[in-house]
Parts: C-alpha cells; sequence; structure tokens
C-alpha cells in the first residue's frame, strides 16, 4: 500500500513539469520584413503586448490563405492599417 502512495506520487512529480511547459503563448519573436503591397492580403489583425511571455510588441496580421505575419507598431504604413481597420 505504501509503495503504491510513493509510486503514484512519483507519477505526479514527473508529470508536472511536463504539464506546465506545455503552455505556450502564441507570440512573436521576431519582426516580418514586408512590403507595404500586403496591405490588400489583410483580414484581421491583433496587437502583441510585451507582458507574459511575449517580449516584443507587435501587430500580428492574419491574410487571406491563413497565413500569419509579424510587423513593427511603430511603422506608419502599419498604423495606417490598423486606423483604418478599426473604423
Amino acid at each position: 500500500m505504501k509503495f503504491q502512495i510513493l509510486f503514484f506520487l512519483l507519477l505526479l512529480t514527473c508529470m508536472y513539469p511536463s504539464v506546465a511547459q506545455g503552455s505556450y503563448e502564441n507570440c512573436c519573436l521576431n519582426y516580418a520584413k514586408v512590403k507595404k503591397s500586403i496591405r490588400r492580403h489583410i483580414v484581421s489583425y491583433r496587437m502583441q503586448e510585451t507582458d507574459g511571455g511575449c517580449n516584443i510588441p507587435a501587430v500580428v496580421f492574419k491574410l487571406k490563405k491563413s497565413k500569419t505575419i509579424c510587423v513593427d507598431p511603430r511603422l506608419s504604413w502599419v498604423q495606417q492599417v490598423v486606423q483604418k481597420m478599426k473604423e
């Protein structure tokens, strides 16, 4: 009986780190270098803030073919696109 409890506790201890590591955030790690002409393919966007596991601010654009790109929010054309999509 004691062996079963000890084995169970050992099993839980081994499983805990793998469960904790499985929760990755969907973060941009760097900016894509894209041309302004990409604008016509943008479907939606989301803002990435520098909190949690994300270490750079970014605008994440979702494109027509379910692709995503991360761009620098300080770029003027990016700000224009975001402003247009808010309207």
